[in-house]
């Protein structure tokens, strides 16, 4: 394996380029270095991916699920094998430091193609007996599926919509992020040498024009987007236009409720780990952060201790273990976010400042005396900064973690297991933690409820979302009509 790919898109189980499309600088956010050029779809790549991905999908239909699933597991045997130039380049494509992109990226992608490669012999359809007719019904793909992915998890968002997608018999034209567009090529180069037909996975590169054009052509049955808020309400809006499909896994300002009598060190740990790993651009972090009073001091004092076991450096280097933004705007936008925290209030615990070293590297930032208002407790931010919130009582705290309009996730830090439980019912999200945070695994549902999207990824609910059921009534007598 090449670890770079050999052009911009793949489509129909070979690389394609052309150079008419508007260029598209691949930037190593650990030094602002050009490393790649890529080009954006022309409206004849758009059309050669759609045309491949309709032609192949009934071929691909036709399979039993067990012989796709087959190529499911076979694909996720050799990203298995090749985790190490996976992660290098996923690190080359975000930033992320080797030591998490080796345990976390190619990883998950490869155990999306595992566990939906297991399932999809048992995509099956019902039987309903009434009296001596019945009632069959046949789980169907939906046919072609446009996935539009973020840049923060590019290989595992790429094997996220695509094993499920495929598993159910229909096709996929993924479009990752301009920011990182190298990752997905490999999957779709991994699959056809799985023994995935042409024109089943393809990857079209662009900017939001393409997108657009994706998922407004009436060859497209469902669109699946991983994303901003502001974006999934366009595409949400431009899938409806055709009756589509849609799975829209968007942001959040999710809450991490920690209660005085929580294990210390866990809590830190899940504080952590929900807003600084990747740098803080996870969608689903638990950014702010309410700790009880009677530990608030405590929580600060070891959350700044162990802040000093940050290692920052040359992301490829395995020791280092914390990675620049993945760009310089979104550097910026994140220092916007620390000079409003400052200005309205908040007490800068410790962070807050650019890195004296090339890269788009910022400080992990902890702010403490967090009012609900403020607009570090309000908007998603997407970087290393933490808003910690004082509290008192459950049912304060609750009302409180509940007061956004998103609802991707919510994590409780207790030792009380009946208040855990009666905290995770009462969040208003759509994945939730108990005494951990961020857990992902492909077997458990993910996605949100509120403004923070639709539908599910991961699980058999993921199912759900890429078929469709056709009820079929069989009548084994006489038929009877009024005249």
């Amino acid at each position: 394996m090449q670890t770079q790919p050999t052009a911009s898109h793949f489509i129909n189980g070979q690389y394609v380029e052309d150079t008419a499309g508007e260029e598209i600088p691949v930037i190593y956010p650990a030094t602002g270095e050009v490393i790649a050029t890529l080009h954006a779809a022309t409206p004849a790549i758009i059309e050669q991916a759609l045309t491949a991905a309709r032609t192949a999908q009934k071929e691909w239909a036709g399979w039993s699920g067990t012989e796709r699933g087959r190529v499911l597991r076979r694909a996720s045997e050799i990203m298995r094998e090749r985790n190490h130039d996976l992660s290098v380049l996923e690190t080359y494509d975000t930033g992320k430091p080797y030591q998490e992109t080796s345990v976390a990226d190619a990883t998950s992608g490869a155990d999306a193609l595992e566990y939906f490669g297991g399932l999809a012999g048992a995509i099956t359809g019902e039987h309903i007996q009434l009296g001596d007719d019945f009632v069959y019904t046949r789980r169907e793909p939906l046919g072609v599926c446009v996935g539009i992915g973020a840049w923060n998890y590019p290989t595992q968002i790429a094997c996220w919509k695509g094993a499920p997608a495929l598993a159910c018999g229909n096709t996929m034209v993924f479009k990752p992020s301009e920011t990182t567009p190298l990752c997905a090529l490999k999957v779709a180069e991994i699959l056809v040498e799985a023994g995935a037909p042409a024109g089943v996975y393809n990857v079209v590169q662009g900017y939001g024009a393409v997108g657009a054009a994706l998922i407004t052509d009436p060859r497209v049955d469902k669109v699946s987007l991983t994303g901003s808020v502001p974006t999934g309400k366009k595409v949400y809006a431009a899938a409806a236009e055709g009756m589509r499909h849609v799975t829209m896994e968007l942001g959040g300002k999710s809450p991490l409720v920690i209660f005085d009598d929580a294990d210390l060190e866990n809590a830190v740990s899940g504080a952590i780990l929900g807003n600084f790993y990747s740098s803080g651009q996870v969608c689903s972090n638990g950014t702010r952060v309410f700790v009880q009073k009677g530990i608030k001091e405590a929580f600060l004092a070891r959350l700044t201790e162990r802040l000093k076991g940050v290692k920052m450096g040359d992301p490829q280097d395995p020791e280092v273990n914390f990675g620049p933004m993945v760009s310089e705007r979104q550097r910026d936008i994140v220092e916007g976010f620390i000079a409003k925290g400052k200005d309205e209030g908040a007490r800068l615990v410790t962070g807050g400042n650019r890195v004296d070293r090339d890269g788009f590297f910022l400080e992990p930032t902890v702010f403490a005396d967090v009012t609900d208002d403020m607009t570090i407790a309000t908007d998603e931010i997407f970087g290393p900064v933490m808003s910690v919130l004082d509290f008192e009582t459950e049912e304060e705290v609750l009302t409180r973690a509940n007061a956004t309009e998103f609802g991707l996730a919510a994590g409780v830090f207790t030792a009380d297991l009946t208040r855990a439980h009666r905290m995770v019912a009462g969040f208003e999200a759509g994945t939730c933690y108990i005494n951990t945070y961020n857990d992902a695994p492909v077997e458990a549902p993910f996605g949100g409820s509120k403004l923070s999207g639709v539908g599910r990824e991961n699980s058999k609910a993921a199912i759900e979302h890429y078929s469709q059921i056709k009820g079929v009534y069989v009548r084994m007598g006489d038929m009877e009509a009024p005249f």
